[in-house]
Parts: C-alpha cells; structure tokens; sequence
C-alpha cells in the first residue's frame, strides 16, 4: 500500500469477510485521503496563506510494543475480566496481534526511512523522536530486540525452546484466547465470537528471526512505564524478577484475591498472580529484567546516532532518563514520566522539575518569573518541543516509592504552568493513551500564547501509526506546526498485525483512537515566541 502519508490515502474497515456471533472481522481498505485542517485555537487570525519556511522536520513514533509472547511474567489471563471496571487499569494483558508486533515495527521502519520530507513545507526528515513504551514487559530481551529493530541487524522475537509456548497455542488450556492453528479444544472465542480467521503456521512464521531494516535517520529514545514496571502497572521485585527466568507461566487467577483491590495487589506484587495453575514452559535467562541504568546503556552504543539516542553517561550515572538534544533551530527535551512505585499512569518529580526549569531558561532570552516579572537571561533564543511518554492529562499517579529528597513528585499542574511561563516552548509531542489527540495548552496568564500537546497513537493498536511533524516559519510574526499521520506500508505479516488490531474486540475500528479529523492531518498556526529569521540563517 502506498503512498504512505495520509493526506493522498488512508486506511479504514473494509467489507466483512467473516461474521462472529458477537460482531463481524472486516478486511481493511484504502480510502480518500484526509486534507490537512487548520486550527485557530491558539491564534486570532483564521487564515494561513503558505506553507512557509521549514524550521524542522521530524517523525514521532510511539509505543511500539516489542512483545516476549511467550513469557511466564505476562499475565494473559487478566483478560477474561475485560467487563469489570475494577480491572481496567491492568488492561489488555494480551493482543491477537502481538506476536506480529516486530514485524510491524520493522514495517514503519522501513516506511520512514522511504518518507523524503515533510509534505506541506518539503523540509527533510531529520530525526525520529519516539516517546516511550518500546518494550512491553521490561525484560531484557524484548529490549535487545527493540533496539535492534531501530538499529538494525538479525532480531529474534522468539524466546525459551525453539517452538512457540503461549497462549496462542492450539493446546493452550484456554479457549479465550485467538488461536490461528485452531484450537484442541474447538472454536476458540475469537472465531466464533468476532470471526478471526484460522491460519496455521501463523505463530511459528511471525517469531522466525528478520533481518530489521533499522532507522536511516538519528532517533531519540524516551523511557515508558512499560520500561519500568511490570507489563507497565507492576513493580519489577525480585521474587517477579526470579520467576520472569524460571519455568511457570500462570494459567488463571489464584483464589483468594479480593477483586477491589486487584490493581493495588499488581502493582505491589505482581508475582502473587503467578500462584495459581499454570503450563510449565523454557526457561530464559534473557528475559531477566532490566533496570532503568541497563535501560540507558543499551542505549549508549557506538554507532548510535545522535550519541546515546540521546541519553548519556551522566543519566546512567546518575540514574535519570531526561536530556536535551539541541538542533540549530529547536531544543528537545525528554521527560522521564514513568513512576518507579508502579501503575501505569505518569508523574514528574520535583527534582526534575527543577532540571526542566534549568534548561528551559538555557534556551530563552527572556521568560516570566514564578511571581510574574520578565527576567533576561542573555541567551539566544531556540525553539523548544518537549517529549514524554505520558500527556498532561496522564500525569495523574500519585503512588509514592521510598528513594531520596527531590523523588517526591508535583502535582502536574505545576508542570503545565512551568511550562507556560516560557514562551519558547511550542509543542509538546507524547503517547500512551494508544490514540491521536490534538490539544491547544492556552497561556492562562492573560498575556496569550501558548503551545499545542500532540499525542500519536501507538503502533501496536489501530490505527497503528505514526506521525510526520513540521515547523515552519509562515511570515508577519507565525509560526505552525503540521502534523500528518503515517501509516506503514508493511504487508504479509505487518499488513496481517494491522488488520488483527482492527478487528481487536476491544480496541479497533469503533475504538475511537484514530481520533476525529482534528486530531489527525493538522495544520496548528501559534504566534511566533521570538522573531524566527535567525534560525533560518543556523540551517
């Protein structure tokens, strides 16, 4: 399928090709492309008269998702609680798709590197920034395998024996579960509910080692709750890390916990879920889990570019995973917002806080003082695009961990009103909510501005893509920013993961994480912080 970039083509639910009893499986079609629409929330002008001068030009992927399928500390069970609120938080513990999932990866890959520039101002791709949620289950051999699918080189998704030991087995003792060799024990719910096809061999094709294409383009990393805890929501202790590398792989919920307080149980201790039956499976050490200074050094390889991805030395040091990478016209910052005392929703610390507030004055001639007043700094003034995993509306964990003063964390108000005191900061790129959403982040203060929050949805749900990000200089004191959504031209194996994603029960076509048209192919116009014809002189 090509081309890629939405605006000439974009993808919806097709004819059904089979009926479930509970709803239908649908192929996926081309269909017109989607026009970009400006909004005005930000600007009192309604009208933009050119594309303007490109500034930059970026690509952002987000939660990809590399999966280990076949790990005894995933918990696929969970999903048979898909109608009790009180699980929700832990949802979903498995996909029909997921073992595609490195194929899919390779398959956006590959389509970034083919996307020459952006579309509305023609300025070449010159970075990917990817916000987090890499891996799915903090181990480190979903990690090695990430990092190889954006690098580049053999990538084995495979782990334990040589044959494929899940939940996607035909002897798996569980018929809730897609299972496209058929199941011993008849329809599994998928066929006869929702009418996913039968296709032997899948499983064993989809974990064969490929050969990864790996990003042509420099690309920044970013650390997700799916890097930090335990399927993203549980915290990695060592009775968890022991039982990730043995031999059980739990079947069903051990009796006895009390369904009010089952996430509160996860995120302290996950292992407890692993009490119940379960199917003896090989062992790996290589799923070991990682911690957050592992994290950074697989990072922190020679040929890395830009060097460490964008972490250092200094973050595995120090263990942190917030940096800046400076470009001639645009400073980014990445945010760490996962929380080491577990759930999958974010926070910030006050420490970091304070590091944000440092570098932000580094790239700003001037900006408003806690209590208001104008303060000069001396410095050149830089446009500046914050990257996170998490949106501000996701900023809502209020768990606590025992570690040292400056963890404590801040409500994310005050992040919203930091940044908004620097006038500097334009964008602010992110994921994890799995859908596309465009929202104006309005200066309170009275004096205007502002910037816009863009979320992207994630590659292992649909709609499965990405995003390719402009800034441009568009004359009489305006900047905008253009986004268009990205969707990867992978077929066979990659095609199949899109298309098992859009008939998830749960989460495809009807699921609403495409977002509206306002949340997709957008051109976001905002008054330009400072006079722009200096960055174009740094190009």
């Amino acid at each position: 399928m090509s081309p890629a970039l939405t605006h000439h083509r974009r993808l919806d639910a097709g004819p059904v090709q089979r009926r479930g009893s509970l709803a239908p499986y649908r192929s996926i079609v081309e269909a017109d492309g989607e026009p970009h629409a400006t909004r005005f929330d930000l600007v009192e002008s309604e009208r933009v008269d050119s594309p303007g001068r490109a500034l930059a030009s970026i690509a952002h992927i987000t939660d990809l998702h590399m999966t280990d399928v076949e790990s005894p500390a995933r918990f696929e069970f969970i999903n048979r609680e898909y109608a009790d609120p009180r699980f929700r938080e832990l949802l979903p513990m498995q996909r029909a798709q997921e073992a595609l999932n490195a194929h899919a990866i390779d398959a956006m890959v590959r389509t970034l590197n083919e996307v020459a520039g952006g579309p509305v101002t023609g300025g070449p791709l010159e970075l990917v920034v990817f916000t987090g949620d890499g891996v799915d289950n903090v181990q480190g051999n979903e990690l090695d395998a990430f990092i190889g699918l954006l690098e580049g080189g053999l990538v084995s998704p495979n782990s334990g024996g040589p044959g494929y030991e899940g939940v996607q087995a035909a002897g798996w003792p569980d018929d809730f579960f897609w299972k496209p060799d058929g199941s011993e024990m008849g329809q599994d719910v998928h066929q006869s509910a929702f009418g996913f096809p039968q296709i032997p061999g899948l499983i064993e094709r989809a974990l064969q080692p490929l050969q990864a294409a790996g990003l042509s383009l420099p690309w920044l990393g970013c650390h997700g709750n799916h890097e930090e805890v335990c399927q993203g929501v549980g915290v990695v202790n060592p009775a968890l890390a022991a039982a990730t590398i043995r031999t059980r792989k739990p079947l069903r919920l051990p009796d006895g916990l009390d369904p009010d307080r089952i996430v509160e149980t996860f995120v302290a201790r996950p292992e407890v879920f692993m009490t119940g039956p379960y199917v003896d499976v090989t062992s790996d050490p290589a799923r070991r889990p990682f911690a957050l200074d592992e994290f950074v050094d697989a990072h922190l390889r020679s040929r890395a570019r830009p060097s460490g991805h964008g972490f250092s030395e200094e973050n595995r040091e120090r263990g942190t995973a917030y940096y800046v990478h400076d470009t001639p016209a645009v400073r980014f910052i990445t945010l760490d917002t996962a929380c080491p005392a577990g759930g999958a929703q974010g926070c910030i610390t006050a420490d970091q806080l304070h590091w944000l507030e440092r570098r932000l004055e580094e790239a700003h001639s001037s900006f408003r003082s806690r209590g208001g007043a104008m303060v000069r700094t001396g410095r050149e003034d830089r446009l500046v695009v914050i990257l996170s995993h998490h949106g501000f509306d996701s900023l809502t964990n209020q768990r606590t961990h025992q570690a040292a003063p400056g963890s404590d964390h801040v409500d994310r108000g005050q992040l919203l009103e930091t940044l908004l005191r620097f006038s500097n900061v334009v964008l602010w790129l992110n994921g994890h909510i799995h859908a596309n959403r465009v929202q104006p982040r309005p200066d309170q203060s009275g004096q205007g501005g502002g910037f816009w929050e863009v979320t992207t949805a994630s590659l292992v749900d649909w709609p499965c893509q990405g995003r390719v990000v402009e800034l441009s200089d568009i004359g009489d004191g305006m900047l905008a920013i253009a986004c268009t959504m990205v969707d990867h031209q992978g077929s066979e194996l990659a095609g199949l993961h899109r298309e098992l994603a859009g008939n998830a029960p749960a989460g495809g076509f009807t699921a609403g994480r495409a977002g509206t048209p306002l949340d997709r192919n957008v051109i976001l116009p905002l008054r330009a912080p400072f006079a722009l014809e200096r960055l174009h002189s740094n190009q």
